[in-house]
């Protein structure tokens, strides 16, 4: 099957071939006509099969050109990232067709969102805060909103939106075509469904938290202790063989944890920037594309960035630390091996988290092999150089004080590895 079997027009078909898209995946092919239909769907999938093209592409024809002011379609998604890579996806699919779409999320400035809503809106993409926020100024109406989708929706759960949720659905109108869009297809998932979905159309490509078919997943056992060490020498080595590691996703539980093992890494040597909820959105973003340009090796995050990140061939997935939720694992994980591309998943496993392991791989229904830990060096941190103050003199009273020296040496001095200094290509 291919993408012209679906029903789409061609201004949406011609978007889509420059994309280099010929064949549709599973949830696209089941979805895209259903939606076209006008039908409510309920679609489960694995993550990076394509769920965003499978309700952006038929909703960008439902929605045949602009139209007003206020937005007649919705997309409620629960992360910035996220938000913007749908934005950023309707805009590539919707180039050819008048079509106005507009992104809003918190952590950036509310103005410009402002006078983007004020200039006119067809398809919206939000997340919840930010929304009602705007909403309850009166810069937002969702009174014509005939299409309304969830994304992600267990996430949503997971973070608590449930009484957003409610306020936002309680802002459309009743007659609207809906649809949730999901990873996994928890029970909660379904109870969800059945307060607003009407007859919906079920679709599930794979079963319920399975992981993506070419996502190699292998683990260590490592002392909590040790694992920065270990960490460093998979950089440096791999994890089976196949030689020094260039761009790696890196997840660990806490916000403060992630800063810390950004420090850890740069001082040996590996650039790196850490993404997570205490970040400003310029941060994230900086991070997000420094990595993805390959100027730092190593993005650290949380789980916010285990939704949403959609990297193009992204090698590998390190579990610094096990989630605590056993579905977060797959969504981490899902990172990898997205759009038909083969990745690896590693997890360093100590001996507290042997029960986080088993929950992971009962929920999952398949076990993670460990492969031989192999020896490496443990370095002890580098002392912070000391800070030398000039006399203060007539004669010296002026000049400044000499900067120390960062961890990597001197400033501007090249690190262990060829290139710039990774500590200054990843601040930020």
């Amino acid at each position: 099957m291919k993408f012209s079997d679906l029903g789409l027009e061609p201004e949406l078909l011609r978007a889509v071939a420059e994309k280099g898209y010929d064949v549709p995946t599973p949830i696209q092919q089941q979805a895209i006509p259903a939606v076209l239909a006008g039908r409510d769907v309920l679609a489960g999938a694995q993550t990076g099969t394509g769920k965003t093209a499978g309700f952006v592409l038929p909703l960008l024809q439902r929605l045949v050109a602009a139209d007003g002011r206020t937005p007649r379609a919705l997309v409620l998604t629960p992360t910035r990232e996220l938000a913007a890579q749908i934005a950023e996806n309707a805009r590539v699919y919707g180039r050819y067709k008048r079509i106005r779409t507009q992104v809003i999320f918190g952590g950036v400035s509310e103005k410009p969102q402002i006078t983007g809503l004020r200039g006119g809106c067809d398809l919206l993409i939000a997340t919840p805060g930010r929304l009602l926020d705007l909403a309850d100024q009166g810069e937002l109406d969702l009174s014509r909103v005939q299409h309304f989708v969830l994304d992600e929706a267990d996430r949503m759960l997971d973070m608590g939106f449930i009484h957003d949720l409610k306020r936002v659905m309680r802002m459309l109108p009743a007659a609207r075509q809906n649809l949730m869009f999901s990873a996994t297809y928890s029970d909660d998932i379904r109870d969800l469904a059945a307060r607003f979905l009407r007859d919906p159309v079920a679709i599930e490509v794979a079963a319920r938290n399975t992981t993506a078919e070419r996502v190699e997943q292998v683990a260590f056992r490592v002392p909590k202790e040790m694992k920065r060490h270990l960490l460093v020498h998979l950089f440096d080595h791999g994890a089976s063989g196949e030689g020094a590691w260039h761009q790696v996703l890196v997840f660990t539980r806490t916000k403060h944890g992630a800063n810390r093992l950004v420090q850890q890494l740069e001082g040996a040597g590996i650039r790196s920037a850490a993404i997570h909820g205490n970040k400003s959105q310029g941060a994230r973003v900086r991070a997000l594309a420094d990595f993805k340009s390959g100027d730092i090796t190593a993005l650290v995050a949380t789980e916010v960035a285990s939704r949403g990140l959609d990297i193009k061939e992204l090698p590998q997935v390190v579990n610094y630390e096990l989630p605590n939720v056993p579905e977060d694992y797959v969504h981490r994980i899902g990172r990898t091996a997205r759009a038909g591309s083969t990745g690896r998943a590693v997890s360093l496993v100590s001996p507290d988290e042997a029960g986080l392991l088993r929950d992971i791989e009962r929920t999952m229904r398949q076990s993670v092999p460990f492969l031989p830990t192999p020896k490496f060096e443990v370095v002890a941190p580098k002392p912070a150089p000391p800070v030398t103050r000039p006399n203060v003199s007539p004669d010296n009273r002026g000049a400044p004080t000499p900067r120390p020296a960062g961890r990597g040496g001197h400033p501007g001095s090249r690190s262990r590895r060829s290139g710039p200094s990774r500590r200054n290509r990843s601040a930020f």
